[in-house]
């Protein structure tokens, strides 16, 4: 196991297939056998292993065809019996760990697989497997793994992506700051919406600059802001953007010369 590597249990593996409806189950299974099949130190092992994921691929991406259903079953069954064969024979000396989680693969327990590849395998090389698995669109998978493997939650994660795939036009000074709070675990509703209108706002590249350290929270510039606000009459802006409300913030930056 990669050092300090937390493994997951299965049941945390499952939620991804959970949240998706389009959950590609072939996507999966040929990602992940890429990376266990090498891991296999018996070159005979591993060729029957590659054979039968190459079958059971097909079969995933044919699912009605019945004479490819069989096919996988069969080559699937036979992976076990090699597997459970040559364990018996070598004893506690020698490990099938990596077999064993293709076995789980091919068998469609895909929780226990990534629990066990866990073991030999980068969590985040399992994670980025999964999220692709998911087949989300307008998605930002790069933010969807970066906080899974920071520990957040798959929901979490899940929603984050879809938010920063969904305002992929947003600038990059925005997308930089809702990135940070979605790893902060701080992007909400009301985050995005709030967000979103310093987005539309016509800010210049200095405006943009105010904004985002208005946005991450630097007291003095709030302070000065919210009293020029103040000068040009807008009170009650300048009290939100004192009290942390995020949708003054783009009014404060547009209306400070600079």
């Amino acid at each position: 196991m990669t050092q300090h590597q937390r493994r997951h249990p299965a049941s945390w593996w499952t939620q991804f297939q959970e949240a998706s409806e389009r959950f590609d189950t072939a996507y999966l299974t040929e990602g992940l056998g890429d990376l266990i099949t090498p891991k296999i130190s018996s070159p005979l092992l591993r060729r029957e292993a590659e054979i039968a994921t190459d079958v059971v691929v097909r079969h995933l991406n044919k699912p009605q065809a019945d004479e490819l259903a069989d096919r996988a079953r069969k080559s699937t069954e036979r992976l076990i019996e090699t597997v459970t064969r040559l364990e018996e024979r070598s004893g506690d000396g020698f490990s099938l760990v990596e077999a064993h989680a293709l076995c789980h693969l091919l068998e469609g327990r895909f929780g226990e697989a990534a629990h066990a590849c866990e073991e030999f395998i980068k969590t985040q090389q399992v994670l980025r497997i999964f999220v692709g698995a998911m087949r989300l669109e307008r998605f930002d998978a790069d933010l969807a793994v970066k906080m899974l493997a920071a520990g957040h939650q798959p929901a979490a994660a899940m929603h984050s992506g879809l938010v920063v795939g969904k305002y992929s036009w947003w600038p990059s000074w925005l997308i930089t700051i809702v990135t940070e709070r979605a790893m902060d675990g701080h992007l909400d509703k009301e985050t995005v919406e709030a967000l979103d209108r310093c987005a539309y706002a016509e800010l210049t590249p200095a405006q943009s600059r105010i904004a985002r350290r208005l946005l991450a929270g630097e007291d003095a510039l709030i302070d000065a802001s919210a009293v020029r606000l103040e000068g040009l009459g807008e009170m009650d802006a300048a009290e939100k953007l004192r009290k942390g409300d995020l949708t003054a913030v783009a009014l404060a930056a547009r209306l400070i010369p600079v």
